[in-house]
């Protein structure tokens, strides 16, 4: 399948800019899986659209600051966006902005306390950096380094102060995401007493979510289109919690694309999940057989990209693109601080 399939017309003014000033206060659009029949709701009206024994799993990977500006020793600047701690010396995977004629051991200045030794680079766009710090490391990195905002939010100075904690769900516990599980981001502590008080309990997985928000898909196929591994976890509690839904005939209600992959990850052949912990290059495109997940709350994803395909895939193209389009047409937000989809 071509990905050309999976694009459509958005109105740059429908991509949200800013959170709104209630982390439930978004909008949820309804859709019947299969059908593509939709209906408008509120996301804090959740529990109406669900049904008591449903389990909804979430994910708890925390964001954390890993974009740096800095400067070379000719005074030109560079940004590097940080993907993945290598080892206990310093040394990350990462993707660089105006880097293409950095010569391996030349030496980037990020702040007084902050230098980084360029490695050169890793494969594909990804490079390698080795990070030297003044004291702990970690804790200049916190001091100095940004939240990774997508290019789609667009802060040229930075980030305000609001994103630091909008662009954080209330469920990150597991630090080393450097993108947000954006549909946990419309829970608030009121909505899961709500959910809990229908009989509609949540438990977590993790997955630290990688810089695919931030690369352009260059595949033209969707059998093609690869990702960077990311790292997952399963607790024994939230296996024995999933597989106990699973044998009661209860829905498996997944919150966000990115907890998908994670219990996929995880499936058996009979639509059981492990407990631990591993890496998943697993990309979901149509014809997927799902064997876990019965339902999704999503959000509005970009044009052919891979998170659209999982989407398509639990939906069916044409549903999903009808619904798009409903969205489009009723003025949804879209993106990571957008509103809300439930495929049902």
């Amino acid at each position: 399948m071509d990905l050309a399939a999976l694009d459509y017309e958005l109105d740059p003014a429908l991509i949200a800019q800013r959170p709104l000033p209630a982390r439930d206060g978004g909008r949820l659009l309804v859709v019947a899986r299969a059908q593509g029949v939709c209906a408008h709701a509120a996301v804090r009206d959740l529990g109406d659209w669900l049904v008591p024994g449903d389990l909804l799993v979430v994910n708890d990977a925390e964001v954390i600051p890993v974009r740096l500006r800095g400067m070379r020793p000719t005074g030109g600047a560079v940004e590097v966006l940080l993907t993945e701690c290598l080892d206990d010396a310093g040394a990350w995977r990462c993707l660089a902005r105006r880097a293409r004629r950095l010569q391996s051991g030349e030496r980037l200045r990020f702040a007084p306390d902050l230098e980084g030794i360029w490695e050169g680079e890793v494969s594909g766009p990804y490079r390698q950096i080795r990070l030297v710090a003044d004291g702990d490391l970690a804790g200049v990195l916190r001091a100095r380094a940004e939240l990774p905002l997508p290019p789609y939010i667009r802060r040229p100075a930075g980030p305000l102060p609001e994103d630091s904690l909008r662009y954080q769900t209330i469920f990150a516990r597991v630090p080393g995401a450097v993108a947000a599980p954006t549909a946990g981001l419309h829970f608030t502590q009121e909505l899961l007493a709500g959910l809990a008080a229908r009989g509609i309990a949540h438990v977590a997985v993790t997955l630290l979510v990688g810089p695919a928000t931030f690369l352009p898909v260059r595949a033209t196929a969707l059998d093609a289109q690869r990702v960077a591994a990311e790292r997952y976890a399963i607790s024994a509690a939230t296996a024995r919690a999933v597989n106990a839904a699973r044998a009661a005939e209860r829905r498996v209600v997944a919150v966000g694309t990115t907890t998908v992959r994670a219990l996929e990850s995880a499936a058996l052949t009979d639509g059981s999940v492990r407990a631990g912990h591993g890496r998943t290059a697993l990309v979901i495109t149509p014809g997927y057989q799902f064997r876990v997940v019965d339902a999704l709350l999503t959000n509005l994803h970009l044009p052919r990209s891979s998170l659209l395909a999982l989407v398509a895939a639990f939906a069916g193209v044409e549903p999903m693109l009808a619904a798009y389009r409903t969205a489009t047409r009723a003025g949804y937000r879209f993106y990571s601080y957008g509103d809300a989809m439930l495929i049902q």
